[in-house]
């Protein structure tokens, strides 16, 4: 009696004791799920070898990001600007008002838009090299992203030329922190010079394809959808960029920098005679390529008769000799690393070759070949001394390379805001083959100054008696948050050591993410 009363007790009770689970528990349940997920896609993305790759990736879009909105006005700007001077020109004639601001020379309008965000950026750029190497790479690449987001809607937005040349100034500022901090990041945490080398090359082939490709997809989106549509794609896509940075850089969470190497001030690299030789051969590379993007649609017009859909193609089938040109140096680079000035200067030959067989050619197809010459000879010149100037700042200064990849971006600025605004010139005063041979002698030149780079594969680091002192000296900026990383864990661990030892407890088990992280980055310091 008492064994059934207490199943008919426990039968009765049974409900009350476990009602199951209710929605609380639940929804505690699946965030506890979505944590532990979290957390492995977390120690996923920072494996060292996936958080590089992440890591470029991010870059290569930020590169492929600014070069596209540089390059993507080039069909839209001049249809757009000529709208804007009709009405003008309509409403001062019934009265309406004085169409002041489409006054003027057109061409130079378009001129003056082109040049302004290398002018701004060439300004911010010292700038930006010194606030780099203060505060590390993450920081400023978020904010270049961010400055890039706001520069594309107002060029969605933007009703009026005051707007778009306001919207060409505020990427110059975005761009001068976005592409410095990137090319920068690349090279410290690619640190071996081979797969230094490979890295930027892929970063250079996204530069070259969103160069080359944006034209096209501004003149097809243009046309079907309308001329906001281009620009809110890219500001989609920065605003993806950019969340995807904060994800995995996370650049307002550290705080380890305090205590970080300082990089070598901006001008002193620019007096070191061997950084000066390569920034030189940057800036006179560009030259042709930043001259006659602003002369050749015109030139082909009068010239050949070219038809629009040749103009919008015209530097487009360059960009697989581009590539082409970066897969061939990153592999020799790899065999023969002590050759880098020696590729560099069959670029600039290249260059200097095919700009003056430029004027000779009087079909689109005849054009495209020295045109593909140029592309060739700059992806030469850019993948061999981009990496190089990482080395020289590697062996000759402080392993920090904001300010130097500053220099390197100074040089491009030199090159893109001349040229809009002095091609144009030169092509009305002395004409379009003249401008074209001074361009090509120019690189033939300045091809043997790069001798002097031939024996800096033989320097190597100089250590101060203090950098002696010193055991695992870090060699960049990302290594040295790592190594202040795991010097604060062996403190840590040692605190606890001692506290255990005056307990009287003299054995402890260290955390399991401290021998992770020992193990997986011990590779980086060799």
């Amino acid at each position: 009696m008492e064994a059934e009363a207490s199943a008919g007790l426990a039968v009765d009770h049974g409900p009350d004791l476990d009602p199951g689970p209710g929605p609380a528990q639940e929804a505690a349940g699946k965030l506890s799920r979505l944590g532990e997920v979290r957390e492995r896609l977390t120690g996923a993305v920072r494996e060292p070898v996936a958080e590089k790759r992440i890591v470029l990736a991010i870059v290569c879009v930020v590169l492929l990001l600014d070069n596209m909105l540089y390059m993507v006005i080039v069909p839209i700007v001049p249809d757009y600007l000529e709208g804007l001077r009709k009405a003008g020109a309509a409403a001062a004639g019934s009265g309406v008002g004085n169409g002041s601001s489409t006054e003027g020379n057109l061409e130079l309008q378009i001129g003056v838009l082109f040049a302004s965000k290398a002018i701004v950026q060439l300004l911010v750029n010292p700038l930006s090299g010194t606030f780099i190497d203060r505060v590390g790479y993450d920081v400023p690449l978020v904010i270049g992203l961010a400055v890039m987001f706001a520069s594309t809607l107002t060029f969605a937005l933007a009703e009026s030329y005051g707007s778009l040349l306001a919207a060409r100034g505020i990427q110059g500022v975005g761009s001068a922190f976005a592409d410095t901090s990137g090319l920068a990041l690349i090279a410290d945490r690619f640190a071996g010079e081979a797969e230094r080398s490979k890295a930027l090359g892929v970063a250079l082939a996204f530069i070259s394809f969103g160069s080359l490709a944006a034209p096209p997809f501004g003149g097809v989106l243009y046309q079907f959808a309308g001329r906001r549509v281009p620009f809110l794609v890219l500001a989609a896509v920065c605003l993806a960029d950019g969340v995807a940075c904060l994800l995995v850089l996370e650049p307002f969470s550290r705080r380890e920098r305090a205590n970080m190497p300082v990089g070598t001030p901006i001008h002193r690299l620019m007096l070191d005679p061997y950084v000066a030789v390569v920034a030189g051969a940057l800036a006179i590379c560009n030259i042709p390529l930043a001259f006659l993007e602003p002369t050749i649609a015109e030139w082909m017009e009068r010239s050949m008769g070219a038809s629009r859909w040749q103009i919008g193609m015209t530097w487009f089938p360059a960009f697989f000799p581009h590539v082409l040109g970066v897969y061939l140096t990153v592999k020799l680079a790899a065999k023969y690393p002590h050759l880098q000035w020696f590729y560099g200067a069959v670029g600039m030959v290249c260059i200097g070759a095919s700009s003056c067989t430029v004027p000779a050619c009087r079909t689109f197809g005849q054009l495209m070949v020295p045109l593909c010459g140029i592309c060739l000879g700059i992806a030469l010149v850019d993948t061999a001394l981009l990496p190089t100037l990482a080395f020289l700042v590697d062996v000759r200064h402080v392993s920090v390379y904001g300010s130097v990849y500053a220099i390197a971006d100074i040089s491009y600025c030199v090159a893109y805001a001349a040229g809009p605004v002095l091609a144009g010139k030169i092509v009305h005063d002395l004409g379009f083959a003249q401008l074209n041979l001074a361009m090509g002698l120019a690189n033939v030149l300045y091809a043997p100054a790069l001798l002097l780079l031939r024996d800096v594969a033989s320097l190597r680091p100089s250590h101060s008696e203090k950098d002696l002192l010193l055991d695992d000296r870090p060699a960049g900026l990302y290594q040295a948050v790592k190594m202040e990383r795991k010097d604060r864990k062996r403190r840590e661990l040692c605190t606890t050591l001692d506290s255990h030892h005056d307990g009287g407890v003299r054995t402890f088990a260290p955390p399991a993410s401290f021998d992770e992280e020992e193990e997986s980055s011990g590779g980086e310091y060799a």
